[in-house]
């Protein structure tokens, strides 16, 4: 495996946490406690993964260029732009959101995931969609 693997690596893990987040959220709504507990802490394994892999390839490669024009390179930015701020305001969201269900204050906790867990699907699906976009569907001549 090379660094220029690890794109593929990045949305596979993001995909990865997109099915344990959405596991995870039916688990609670069928009162299966300890089952949510393993999915969302596998959730944040799978997260934490994709972003030290997602550091490591871009310290080492950079910043990747979207080259394709029209409207693909209008919907990508429109993605972007929205991804990109949420998903730096995720990880301090994600400790907000478990640190209530670490000491048991599960209301705070249920509270504070209400807005977590959307803004963490909306982060790994349309990371992947970032992907799909940058590197399979409109990839670069120099990529």
């Amino acid at each position: 495996m090379t660094v220029h693997d690890l794109p593929k690596v990045d949305a596979t893990l993001n995909g990865i946490s997109t099915l344990l987040i959405l596991l995870g959220w039916i688990m609670i709504r069928t009162h299966r406690k300890v089952a949510h507990a393993f999915c969302m802490v596998s959730a944040i394994v799978a997260s934490g993964a994709f972003l030290g892999c997602y550091l490591y390839y871009h310290c080492h490669v950079g910043h990747v260029v979207f080259t394709h024009s029209g409207w693909p390179r209008t919907l990508y930015f429109l993605i972007l732009f929205t991804h990109l701020p949420l998903a730096l305001a995720i990880v301090p969201l994600i400790v907000l959101t478990i640190t209530p269900a670490l000491q048991q204050r599960f209301d705070a906790h249920k509270r504070m995931a209400r807005w977590t867990l959307p803004i963490w699907l909306y982060v790994s699906v349309t990371g992947v969609l970032v992907y799909m976009m940058l590197y399979v569907w409109f990839p670069s001549a120099k990529i």
